[in-house]
């Protein structure tokens, strides 16, 4: 099959790989329909995070047909279209059984596209099947299911219930990137009582405000300003960090009211500072976080009622085989205008399982 593979810092190819196989009892194989890149694919290729290496095909999200299952799956059978989610759950472990699946110790939590084979292929085996991937329904485009893989989940559980969003709350939203506006976009669940989105790119100010942002403001021209003249001085009730520079970190920090919550989202490369000399008076609490999925079944219900937007994030199509051209687009996002690209082409139909 075909696959984009992880050269080294730099260096991807998209090239020939031995089609996956059943490892385990618990795999599925699924035939890759749909697949995306995110921002933290971006961070693997520049080196940001080590523990890729050489050789590793890229991706960890995916929707696709089940061809193959190992003999103690239960929940999907071969035929069912179905969501992989970027976190595998061995279901066991102490964490899993506390529904923090993205620190399983079992096996799983971050493992495709990382220290295993991910999406970005023509199939791509699964771990873990019985908790990892998710049937879809027929009303749920794969186009739209796709990003339920990964940018809604974290926007959800790591932006909006990390930062404890609620009723009436100022929220600042520091990146309006795919999982910045995912963050908007849930946060309107909680009924906040304004949204103010930071970013560079006025395409993506754009779409913030498409979104649901109340104010949007570059980023270059004094947002902690903004976020004080409509707060009365007194800063941000919730902060969310959806960039990972040590920049945009100290800017939320810095925006948040005494008493409120910075939630960290953005993936960062580089150690920030935190300034404690300012900080420890004011009792804010600070959050990181790995998606968990947990939320995963509830948002494919809101999906498929119509409570959550897709269309809008996603600007860029392309076929399976344009995966380097979908790359450098969205890799320049600040001159294409991508948000979200979404690949999907010709099917690979046949299998060649390992004997």
């Amino acid at each position: 099959m075909k696959a984009l593979v992880f050269q080294g810092p730099g260096k991807t190819s998209w090239q020939d790989v031995p089609d996956p196989g059943i490892k385990d009892a618990a795999d599925a194989v699924v035939r890759v329909d749909a697949v995306t890149i995110c921002g933290t694919d971006l961070h693997i290729i520049k080196g940001d995070v080590p523990e890729v290496v050489p050789g590793t095909v890229l991706g960890h999200e995916a929707v696709g047909e089940v061809v193959e299952i190992g003999s103690e799956v239960r929940t999907v059978r071969p035929g069912d279209r179905v969501l992989v989610s970027c976190i595998s759950a061995c279901g066991r472990c102490r964490f899993c059984r506390e529904n923090r699946y993205g620190q399983c110790r079992g096996g799983g939590g971050w493992v495709l596209g990382h220290l295993i084979d991910g999406t970005q292929a023509e199939f791509v085996r699964v771990p873990f099947a019985d908790l990892s991937v998710h049937p879809l329904p027929s009303s749920v485009d794969s186009h739209d299911a796709v990003l339920l893989a990964d940018i809604f989940p974290t926007a959800y559980e790591v932006g909006v219930l990390n930062g404890r969003v609620s009723p009436g709350d100022t929220v600042v939203v520091v990146g309006a990137g795919p999982i910045g506006l995912a963050t908007i976009a849930a946060a309107r669940l909680y009924t906040p009582g304004k949204i103010i989105a930071v970013d560079l790119a006025e395409s993506r100010l754009a779409a913030a405000r498409a979104l649901g942002a109340d104010a949007t403001v570059s980023a270059a021209e004094e947002p902690e300003a903004l976020v004080a003249d409509l707060t009365e001085g007194l800063g941000a009730d919730v902060v969310v960090e959806a960039v990972g520079v040590p920049e945009t970190f100290e800017m939320c920090t810095r925006m948040v009211r005494p008493g409120g919550c910075v939630a960290n989202v953005g993936v960062h490369g580089k150690p920030a500072s935190l300034h404690l000399e300012d900080l420890w008076i004011k009792d804010v609490t600070i959050t990181t976080g790995l998606v968990d999925t947990n939320s995963t079944p509830l948002l494919l219900r809101m999906m498929a009622a119509g409570r959550l937007p897709s269309a809008e994030l996603v600007t860029h199509h392309f076929e399976l085989g344009q995966m380097q051209e979908a790359y450098e687009v969205f890799s320049r996002a600040a001159e294409t205008g991508a948000i979200k690209v979404v690949l999907g082409g010709p099917r690979h139909d046949a299998v060649t399982l390992p004997t």
